[in-house]
């Protein structure tokens, strides 16, 4: 390992050594029950709420998969994509944050949102819940191999190591973590990473920017390829075998602009409908210690969204100008941070700097297996298999599964040519789809019912896989991205099975209208 190398290395250990500090720190109260180790006992601040939100849903994906989606096709795709997430973000905070926290309470003191849902319509056998935490399993296992491969690709990339015995190691360092420090571990360490994602987005576009010579060139330089610079054309890079071939000067070769039409937009921006499903977001917001707070959590997320989304797309253009030709596959153009990180700054700044990419990794990864790990426990373990356990055995099966499903998530992410924006538009798509409309519904309207929620979700998360795997494949008006028509097919489910069922009881509707009162 070069000297150069070696720098970069220590200072992610330091970063790393914080992070394991944290988890240590915590790891006696985490252990003291499963309410501690789950929801932290609903003691978060309005803060650590708001960056421990932003900071365990953005993940890599923010510092590798989206400025590796501007890199490779341009603005549209990056930008529309962008301002989904903005929107929905702002509304979900808005609309759901202070309703869930409170509701959550009134409803048995749910602390999962399988739990929530199910004690929602007060259902005896809970179906509800097994769904809820199956689908969570399934969706979360995929979201934590993303993680796995965005470690993989960084350490593979800074180092020049075989990209399987990085992601393992990448692995193994976050399975511990979490393992040892449950949620208010998870939540304090994503406070810090929150802020550190947003540092190394900052320094990098700056510097960025003054090493393309300023924003002018920066546009002009972007313009001179066909459809990158455009709101309704997108790039497209002349392929062989999934690389994009070379001029004899060495220039990338493109294709003519292809057209970025209504449709497709409309597909793009349904990205913001995920966020009403996305538990690891929607847990924060019940954890909070005063709901009243919630307001200076949203202005804090927003503010930080709004900045970290911007700042990772013009990244990605700027990439593209300074590195035209230095990555030339779509999963590699996922590493343009890291390559502008060690080009612009001194190693051990550098090392720092990309500390930003594992903080984002670990905030997401710990919260997606944590989250998994409680839904298996909780509602299936301790709701249906061993309704008599302990809290300690509660406890003690939810290490277990976080252990098992690590396992499965490790093996998806042994293809290093996974494409992390992909990997998580799929399992971002399938909780916006399976939870998005009955947790709308559930907060909103009083004559949903337990069958709705049971069809809304199911015909949600199978629509899910029935339109990315045989529909969208079709292509045309097919082609759209999967959460929009399975959010809609969900929410028609939920609204004519619960009209042609009997009406909830008055023991649901007296709850729902105290939690609306509040």
């Amino acid at each position: 390992m070069s000297e150069e190398r070696l720098q970069i290395f220590i200072a992610m250990c330091i970063y790393m050594a914080i992070v394991i500090g944290i988890g240590l720190y915590y790891a006696k109260r985490a252990s003291a029950s499963s309410d501690n180790y789950l929801i932290g006992g609903r003691s978060l601040g309005p803060w650590v709420t708001a960056m421990g939100a932003e900071a365990s849903d953005m993940s890599g994906w923010l510092l590798m998969g989206l400025p590796g989606v501007a890199y490779w096709v341009g603005l549209s795709d990056a930008i529309w994509t962008a301002i989904g997430l903005l929107i929905g973000t702002y509304l979900n905070w808005l609309l759901v944050a202070k309703r869930l926290r409170n509701y959550t309470v009134i409803a048995s003191d749910s602390i999962t949102i399988p739990d929530f849902l199910s004690n929602r319509f007060k259902e005896k056998k809970k179906i509800i819940a097994t769904i809820a935490a199956l689908f969570i399993l399934i969706f979360f296992t995929v979201y934590a191999a993303s993680c796995f491969v965005t470690v993989g690709k960084l350490f593979s990339t800074l180092f020049g190591t075989k990209y399987l015995y990085m992601m393992i190691a990448g692995a193994l360092f976050v399975i511990f973590y979490t393992f040892i420090g449950g949620f208010l571990a998870e939540s304090a360490s994503d406070f810090m990473q929150g802020i550190v994602m947003f540092i190394s987005l900052v320094f990098v576009l700056g510097v960025g920017i003054s090493a393309a010579g300023g924003i002018s060139a920066v546009i002009n330089n972007a313009k001179s390829i066909p459809g990158f610079f455009e709101f309704f054309g997108i790039a497209q890079p002349t392929l062989v075998d999934g690389v994009q071939q070379l001029e004899a000067t060495g220039k990338p070769l493109f294709g003519e602009a292809g057209k970025y039409g209504f449709l497709t937009i409309i597909s793009t921006l349904s990205w913001g409908l995920g966020y009403f499903g996305m538990p690891q977001v929607l847990l924060k917001f019940m954890a909070i210690k005063n709901p009243e707070q919630l307001k200076l959590s949203r202005r804090v997320a927003t503010i930080w969204c709004a900045i970290s989304l911007v700042a990772a797309v013009t990244i990605g253009i700027i990439g593209r100008i300074i590195y035209p030709d230095a990555l030339l596959t779509q999963s590699s153009s996922e590493s343009i941070f890291i390559l502008m990180s060690m080009d612009f700054f001194i190693p051990v700044f550098a090392g720092f700097v990309m500390a930003g990419i594992l903080a984002a990794t670990i905030s997401s990864s710990d919260s997606y297996l944590l989250i998994a790990a409680s839904a298996f426990s909780k509602s299936i373990y301790h709701g249906i298999m061993k309704k008599d356990a302990n809290d300690k055995q509660v406890l003690s099966m939810t290490r277990i599964t976080l252990l098992v499903i690590s396992a499965f998530a490790m093996i998806i992410a042994l293809d290093e040519n996974s494409v992390i924006f992909k990997v998580v538009s799929f399992a971002w798509a399938g909780f916006g789809a399976t939870f998005g409309p009955i947790m709308l519904f559930s907060l909103f309207w009083k004559r949903v019912t337990r069958s709705g929620a049971i069809a809304g979700m199911l015909s949600g998360g199978i629509m899910v896989f029935v339109w990315k795997l045989i529909i969208n494949p079709i292509g045309g008006v097919f082609g759209i991205y999967e959460l929009l028509p399975a959010f809609l097919v969900s929410c028609i489910a939920i609204l004519i099975t619960s009209l042609i069922t009997e009406k909830p009881s008055a023991e649901v509707e007296k709850e729902f209208d105290l939690a609306k009162s509040l």
